[in-house]
């Protein structure tokens, strides 16, 4: 079925078409109040860059150096959601979701990253909130997800301590603006890939090299999240649900040797455990101390800032995608690789993969839930999961996308295992609402939902959004008895 205008935005099935994949059926193990949504961020679908007063961020800067970005593209227009909002929130209410995922971009409510708030650029949340209210659909806020002002790049990025400051005060802007509406609340979105792809390999915005700086600006990232953290908690009107999103996997050794197991544990912990001790425990783990030192880096903590990384959480949001096999020796037997350190090698484990090049390992999502639950005992949602393939569009427009489909499908069930096993999930929302501009990749990966014609704008809701909400609605009408 497929969506004929912006304002018209869906068509309506019962049941799945010829190709759609596994056909939808009610999840067992659910419950009636367990939370379904759809997210997205600012920078990959709202367009309007230059628009009301936003500022330049790094992805703007980013996308100008040549080669960065596949086909040298940008998110100057994207999904043009800026402008299309209404409708796309009428997308978002027939898929059947109870709470959208949105981020918001930071220097459009703050340019530039310092002073007061930008009313034009907050006024564009004001109305999304409202709309999505107006439909009975949970607003769910990220407040960064990776767009930088570039003017705090400028001045040394999350490297430099500063910036960590500079968001809590952006936070406070955003919060007070919406906070009387908006009761769920997640500080950052995957500190991992701002720090390390964005400042160590440089595959991210600002595209940086430097290992040192990565692991500084891992540490500013969480004290940034900290104090912004105590910020929200101090508000007259403090969240119902605050917390943080952390990209997780699992890292399962390659056998049984010693190497392999110190890789598994290495990658572990500088994936998983370099984030989750701070937040929870008030510390970083020792062997990862140990290992940064062995690369000259020391993690640069003051007094105080554990105990402010460490503000309670009331959710864990985890966006899972694959987990990995490693093994300790280079594919010759080495233990020890050019630089002297100790190998820490990812080994495949001949499983379909998505475009993206991932392994499709469901399975995976089931036993690292059920491992947050005992290593950190919080409540989770799952805040992405979600695929891209190369998609077709029919002769008719429609899209059949049995691949994506049997992904969510064998994913749900997965996080309905672990809450059987003990794990305290209460949520799954799917990324994404619809095809958007996948980062580095450019236009080039779809992970949509919903299907974007980037020259036209038009949307269509793919096979996997149909399945997407008559599963819902079938689940919840069996826990509903």
């Amino acid at each position: 079925m497929t969506a004929t205008a912006p304002d018209s935005p869906t068509g309506h099935s019962t049941a799945a078409g010829p190709g759609t994949g596994p056909a939808a059926e009610p999840v067992a193990g659910l419950p009636a109040d367990f939370r379904w949504g759809v997210a997205t961020s600012s920078y990959q679908i709202e367009g309007a860059t230059g628009e009301d007063g936003r500022s330049p961020s790094i992805w703007d800067t980013f996308c100008r150096v040549p080669g960065a970005v596949a086909g040298g593209e940008n998110g100057d227009t994207a999904c043009d959601h800026y402008h299309r909002m209404p409708q796309d929130v009428e997308l978002i209410a027939s898929l059947g979701v109870d709470t959208y995922r949105f981020s918001l971009a930071w220097p459009r409510i703050q340019p530039g990253g310092s002073g007061k708030g930008n009313p034009r650029g907050i006024a564009f949340y004001d109305r999304l909130v409202d709309e999505l209210l107006e439909r009975g659909i949970t607003p769910w806020i990220t407040l960064y997800h990776w767009d930088l002002p570039q003017e705090l790049e400028d001045a040394g990025g999350w490297p430099a301590r500063d910036t960590a400051h500079r968001f809590a005060d952006y936070a406070e802007i955003a919060h007070d603006a919406l906070g009387d509406r908006v009761r769920h609340w997640t500080t950052l979105n995957e500190p991992w890939c701002s720090a390390v792809l964005g400042y160590d390999t440089g595959e991210h915005a600002p595209g940086r090299r430097d290992f040192g700086d990565s692991m500084r600006a891992v540490h500013h990232l969480l004290l940034g999240h900290g104090l912004a953290a105590q910020r929200l908690r101090a508000a007259g009107s403090a969240p119902e649900e605050l917390g943080i999103t952390l990209n997780l996997g699992t890292a399962t050794p390659a056998g049984d040797s010693e190497a392999d197991r110190a890789a598994a544990r290495r990658a572990d912990g500088m994936g998983t455990r370099l984030y989750l001790d701070p937040l929870v425990h008030g510390r970083y783990p020792q062997d990862v101390v140990e290992h940064l030192a062995e690369r000259g880096v020391t993690l640069p903590v003051e007094d105080g800032d554990l105990e402010t990384i460490s503000t309670p959480l009331d959710v864990l949001g985890v966006n899972y995608y694959t987990g990995h096999v490693f093994s300790g020796t280079t594919e010759d037997g080495a233990t020890t690789g050019e630089d002297g350190l100790p190998v820490t090698r990812v080994v495949p484990r001949g499983r379909p993969r998505t475009a993206m090049g991932w392994e499709i390992v469901p399975e995976c999502l089931t036993e690292l839930l059920v491992r947050l639950q005992k290593d950190y005992g919080l409540p989770t949602v799952i805040t992405e999961n979600g695929a891209a393939f190369d998609d077709t569009v029919a002769g008719d427009g429609a899209v059949h996308d049995a691949d994506r489909t049997a992904y969510f499908a064998d994913h749900i069930r997965a996080v309905a295992a672990a809450r059987a096993a003990g794990a305290d999930v209460r949520g799954y929302f799917a990324w994404s609402l619809m095809d958007n501009f996948e980062w580095a990749y450019g236009y080039d990966k779809r992970f949509g939902l919903v299907r974007v014609d980037y020259d036209t704008q038009r949307r269509t809701v793919k096979d996997s959004g149909l399945w997407y909400r008559d599963t819902i609605r079938l689940t919840r009408r069996a826990a509903a008895g």
